[in-house]
């Protein structure tokens, strides 16, 4: 369920942007105008303003709003004004850039292939290749390891179903070809990964996450887990996103952005409810404490709160 408040009487995109372009020209930036507006419009709205933007004014309203605002507050903007495929392309883009150890860096391509419809999947793969000249594959294949890179790219070019009706045959098929895998330590056997979840409990005993803990693989069973808490709980794995960021010393405002901008339009209001069933305390809460002026401003905006 989104949380975006789309006004009553949605004034035309010519409307809207001649505002913005009043708040551009004026002494100062009003800040709070540019929230008002774009905070309460969905990504179909989004897409009109800009387009009449530039018909309007021969300018980049994306371009414009990069060169007015700052920090966090102007980061956050620019994600929400881009277009969701062409934003998830460039988060995985900058995800690949940053070559760490480890797979915490690879959170947002795993959320983008596990947690989005296999249409948007897709779309985002068509971006990528649009704006990098290269499939995003052979991005992976070139910057990730072995044997991440075998489960990435699985990830990342299947078409995966979305459907309601499972084939319990071959759920229980695929959670045998998994038990075994963990027994023999061979996380990286040419398989599909598909919602066997289920049928491995049922069938073994433990739940998944258990069995790639004990297997002790390392990055691969790390990256495993976080697929199967993408897959099983999305909305759960958001929450927990969401905590990670506001916890300890200072916050992780990329991270806490690109859940609160990814989500607004989609279940933003059940990863609400889920760390309130986690954390026993309020999300809205725990961003009002952990952030300030036009940045907090806009995150309570796309949380639904009037500000």
């Amino acid at each position: 369920m989104t949380t975006l408040k789309l006004p009553q009487t949605l004034p035309p995109p010519t409307e809207d942007a001649e505002r913005l372009k009043q708040v551009f020209d004026g002494l100062g930036t009003d800040e709070k105008a540019i929230i008002w507006i774009l905070g309460h419009r969905n990504a179909s709205q989004r897409r009109k303003i800009r387009d009449t933007y530039k018909q309007l004014y021969n300018e980049s309203l994306v371009d414009h709003l990069y060169s007015e605002l700052f920090g966090d507050f102007r980061h956050a903007v620019i994600l929400w004004m881009t277009d969701p495929p062409e934003r998830d392309a460039k988060l995985e883009k900058d995800a690949l850039k940053l070559n760490k150890k480890g797979v915490q860096h690879l959170k947002v391509i795993v959320e983008i292939a596990c947690t989005t419809s296999p249409h948007h999947l897709m779309a985002v793969r068509q971006a990528y290749c649009s704006l990098f000249a290269c499939s995003f594959e052979e991005d992976i294949a070139s910057t990730i390891p072995q044997p991440l890179t075998k489960l990435l790219v699985g990830l990342v070019s299947s078409y995966r179903y979305d459907k309601e009706v499972v084939d319990k045959v071959l759920a229980e098929s695929e959670a045998s070809q998994l038990h075994e895998a963990f027994k023999t330590k061979q996380l990286d056997h040419d398989h599909v990964l598909r919602e066997t979840f289920g049928s491995y409990k049922l069938k073994y005993g433990n739940h998944i996450n258990q069995d790639i803990k004990s297997s002790g693989n390392g990055d691969l069973g790390s990256l495993l887990q976080l697929v199967i808490r993408c897959l099983e709980s999305p909305e759960a794995h958001f929450a927990e996103v969401v905590r990670e960021s506001i916890v300890g010393l200072g916050t992780d405002e990329e991270s806490l952005t690109r859940v609160i901008v990814s989500q607004a339009e989609i279940d933003l209001m059940i990863v609400i409810y889920q760390y309130q069933l986690l954390y026993k305390s309020s999300l809205d809460d725990a961003v009002i404490d952990d952030t300030s002026g036009d940045y907090k401003d806009f995150m309570m905006t796309l949380l639904g709160a009037r500000v």
